[in-house]
């Protein structure tokens, strides 16, 4: 008789509620990419619908809706006995509008622009305080690269030393393995939108990361050069897991 498989873990889902298609949709990928399951609402009665349907560990929840505003739509939840995280997301920056999403039953608190590194920090130390962790081990071509000690060995267990920008940039390329990417996008990302660098910084990083991975062109993953864009990462489906 076959021993019972193991489920895969599930992975800590989110909802978002955002009017903003643009921003709606950024955010959607950015949390998938970071191994989430989503959903998306652009208004109160809508998120609701989905809430009646099924649980969520983490609500993202613009502040200025259609209709009911976030506000009172996290007070009434709180109300009805839903107790998912909220991360509220708005423009206003007032002590009084912050101390207002704190007393609707919010646990945090994030002013737009956002910062995409700071929204995904923040998400994940919600869904740890929910007792929900993302997805901490990326393990590609005989590679292991673990997000929450911040380490990369190889299969004989030996270490890779990283620089945290290192480190940052390949676990951005991983996720988003078969994409082709902007030197922009990337400097966004792992460098942060409010710094300047050169975009040829990037390159210099790419370099430097092929070494210590010790690439040939028989390895079972690449970074590409797309000459006048940026770089694409692949790597062969059956070497790439994750855990």
């Amino acid at each position: 008789m076959n021993a019972p498989s193991t489920p895969p873990p599930s992975r800590p889902s989110i909802l978002i509620v955002e009017d903003d298609a643009n921003l709606r949709l950024a955010l959607r990928d950015n949390l998938q990419d970071e191994g989430y399951e989503v959903a998306v609402a652009t208004h109160a009665q809508e998120a609701e619908s989905l809430l009646r349907e099924r649980s969520f560990e983490l609500l993202i929840l613009d502040v200025m809706l259609p209709g009911e505003d976030g506000y009172t739509f996290c007070r009434r939840l709180r109300s009805s006995g839903v107790r998912s995280m909220v991360l509220m997301l708005t423009a206003r920056s007032l002590e009084d509008d912050i101390v207002r999403g704190f007393e609707a039953g919010a646990q945090d608190y994030l002013t737009k622009p956002y910062r995409l590194r700071e929204l995904l920090a923040r998400v994940g130390a919600l869904l740890r305080r929910a007792g929900s962790a993302p997805l901490q081990i990326l393990s590609f071509a005989g590679f292991t690269l673990e997000l929450d000690r911040r380490a990369l060995s190889r299969a004989d267990g030996s270490q890779i030393e990283l620089t945290r920008t290192e480190f940052d940039l390949l676990a951005w390329l991983l996720r988003h393995r078969g994409r082709a990417l902007t030197r922009q996008e990337i400097l966004d990302a792992v460098w942060g939108q409010d710094v300047v660098v050169d975009p040829r910084t990037v390159d210099n990083f790419v370099s430097n990361l092929k070494k210590k991975l010790g690439w040939t062109s028989t390895s079972a993953f690449t970074i590409h050069t797309l000459r006048g864009v940026g770089y694409r990462m692949e790597v062969h489906d059956e070497t790439m897991t994750k855990r």
